[in-house]
């Protein structure tokens, strides 16, 4: 029996005053800028980018009135599934107090306590939360479990709201534990529970924190994982120039997160190689940490990517634009490089081609903003000018 197929519904997405498609072919620049332009949408695919005198016929129309468009923004990391706050450790951390990492414990603590319906229903207000301000694809791992049930529980939640969810069991040795027993667990029992839930695995490779995981412990996980087929992420570099960067480089991990401290080795090997650097400076205004220097970065030619790190612990926030207006002020990025890294940026620290960009066969994950131009996301900082475009569809309410 032959199935027939109901043809798309498209939608005409009109008045746009600046449109950017990350497609360098357009203008020879890398955020592919387009005046007047249109997007015709199909099934939540983009199906037609050009200028809007030129676009064709469609079902729907949708018009942003003179507003900005952009691809959704792209949060490669972060860490949603929790409970709890820990607001006073930031005041601490105001006051003087240095962060090492050790006030994970309260967080895991706060997290194993909740049920699985109040988990699930922070993790889908946080989510809701990134894309009332253009955030489209969120990376969400685990960490604040730490037994293999509490790990798998949080990835099985993050599973349902989001694809990319990642296995970070090594996230801190539990309080306590015994080292080698708990990274054998990691990378065997827990490891096991977690695989089937996960797309990545992720490991906070600090050996300047008494509570994160050296070079060789992190390396072990890795493994474990990569032989599991997850993908990998580091976390490398956030409190000295520790071996993340240079493990991630040479096991081929997508991306590696903070790099705050780089050596001129780490940033020659990451020149040469695919693994994308995440820069996270919501943390570093959190902790009152230097920042990254991310023009040093792309000076040697190294792929570049911003991400919210929204956390309870050193940086709870899930606002893309603040990370821009930040990377903009803080690490000498220019605007359009900043908008670049938090979208085509962090779909390549996911390893992703139909995210990120607004070209024909991309999905259609779209930002607008209330503003004529990608500029005003550093030039009026605070303010909420971006939001997920939500296009109407045929038969849903």
């Amino acid at each position: 029996m032959s199935t027939v197929r109901t043809p798309a519904t498209t939608t005409l997405v009109t008045g746009i005053a600046e449109l950017v498609t990350n497609d360098p072919t357009l203008d020879g620049s890398p955020l592919g800028l387009l005046a007047d332009a249109a997007v015709v949408v199909a099934d939540d695919v983009i199906v037609w980018v050009g200028p809007a005198a030129s676009a064709p016929a469609a079902d729907d129309r949708h018009d942003v009135g003179g507003c900005a468009v952009l691809p959704g923004f792209v949060d490669s990391h972060t860490h949603l599934v929790f409970a709890g706050d820990r607001a006073a450790e930031f005041a601490a951390r105001l006051a003087g107090a240095r962060y090492d990492g050790g006030g994970i414990a309260s967080t895991v603590a706060a997290t194993r306590a909740a049920g699985d319906a109040e988990l699930r229903r922070l993790v889908a207000l946080r989510i809701a939360e990134a894309r009332r301000q253009g955030t489209t694809t969120v990376e969400v791992k685990s960490g604040y479990g730490l037994t293999v049930g509490d790990e798998r529980r949080a990835l099985q939640i993050a599973a349902e709201l989001t694809a990319e969810t990642t296995f970070l069991g090594g996230h801190v040795v539990p309080p306590g534990s015994d080292r080698d027993e708990y990274v054998r667990l990691v990378a065997g029992e827990m490891l096991d529970a977690c695989a089937p839930h996960a797309r990545w695995i992720d490991v906070f490779c600090e050996p300047a924190s008494p509570h994160a995981f050296d070079g060789d412990e992190a390396r072990a996980i890795l493994l474990a994982g990569r032989a599991r087929g997850l993908g990998l992420r580091v976390h490398g570099n956030q409190l000295s120039a520790g071996p993340g960067v240079q493990l991630a480089v040479d096991l081929g991990a997508a991306s590696v997160d903070h790099c705050t401290y780089l050596a001129d080795a780490d940033i020659d090997a990451l020149a040469g190689a695919d693994t994308v650097a995440t820069l996270l400076p919501a943390v570093e205004f959190s902790t009152r940490s230097p920042y990254p220097d991310a023009r040093r970065l792309l000076a040697a030619g190294v792929h570049v990517t911003l991400a919210t790190d929204c956390n309870p612990g050193t940086s709870y926030t899930s606002a893309m634009p603040f990370v821009i207006a930040l990377a903009v002020r803080e690490m000498g990025m220019t605007p359009g490089e900043a908008v670049h890294a938090a979208t085509a940026g962090g779909a390549a620290a996911l390893r992703r081609s139909d995210i990120g960009r607004v070209v024909v066969g991309a999905r259609a994950d779209l930002a607008v903003l209330d503003a004529p131009s990608h500029l005003h996301l550093a030039y009026r900082p605070g303010v909420p000018l971006a939001r997920t475009l939500e296009l109407p569809r045929r038969g849903r309410t």
